[in-house]
């Protein structure tokens, strides 16, 4: 049952409310505007994201999809014909470029001219800079195309100020050493941070007991979770 701490990425609905700004302010911005419907430049029909893992950008995508009603959300599970182009989607979104198979990158291609001359907007995301991709050259270029964004990680100030938030958001209070302590023993991104302090928030009314530190490693070692 404890292996569930490390099975949810993540606890809380991706949306731009749960989605930590840290230095990306310009992005959300962007973002929010492609939400309303509002994509005046070609340059902004077009926008790539870049991060390693656990930086938000699958966070980013959905949370457009939540907000946009035609909106279609594709990656490397998709089946290649779900990346045809169709007049009553008007925002297209691609997770995880970097994985496309060669039919998901020859259709994503076709997608990208049909946009520019049909109409819409279209968000894709990948691991690393579209120039260094390891896709098809014609995919690489268009992928560079319009606006690029490197989605920043957050400080560690900024990591242990998001959970102290999502802590009292949820109405309970962490004990002075513990976040500092798990930053510096699990893992950093924020998504398996989040899910720690849920598991963490669950155990605790489980057990009846506030969430202290040896709480916390208690919980960790139930879970058979391997720390640095």
């Amino acid at each position: 049952m404890r292996q569930l701490l490390l099975d949810i990425p993540g606890v809380q609905p991706q949306t731009f409310a749960t989605f930590v700004t840290g230095r990306n302010d310009e992005l959300l911005a962007l973002l929010h505007t492609i939400a309303g419907g509002d994509a005046s430049g070609l340059d902004q029909r077009f926008v790539y994201l870049w991060a390693e893992a656990g930086c938000g950008k699958s966070h980013l995508l959905k949370a457009l999809q939540a907000m946009c009603c035609d909106a279609r959300l594709l990656g490397p599970d998709s089946d290649a014909d779900d990346f045809t182009y169709a007049p009553a989607t008007w925002l297209y979104l691609v997770d995880d470029c970097e994985r496309l198979k060669p039919a998901q990158q020859v259709a994503t291609f076709a997608l990208f001219n049909q946009i520019r001359e049909r109409g819409g907007v279209l968000v894709t995301a990948g691991a690393a800079a579209p120039a260094t991709l390891a896709l098809r050259d014609d995919l690489r270029t268009r992928l560079g195309w319009g606006l690029i964004y490197q989605v920043h990680g957050l400080a560690d100030e900024e990591k242990l100020a998001a959970l102290e938030r999502a802590a009292q958001a949820r109405g309970f209070h962490l004990a002075p050493g513990l976040l500092p302590w798990l930053i510096t023993h699990f893992r950093r991104d924020m998504p398996s941070l989040a899910a720690v302090l849920d598991a963490l928030d669950r155990y605790s009314l489980e057990t009846k007991r506030p969430v202290t530190l040896p709480l916390l490693k208690e919980l960790l070692e139930l879970g058979e979770v391997q720390i640095n």
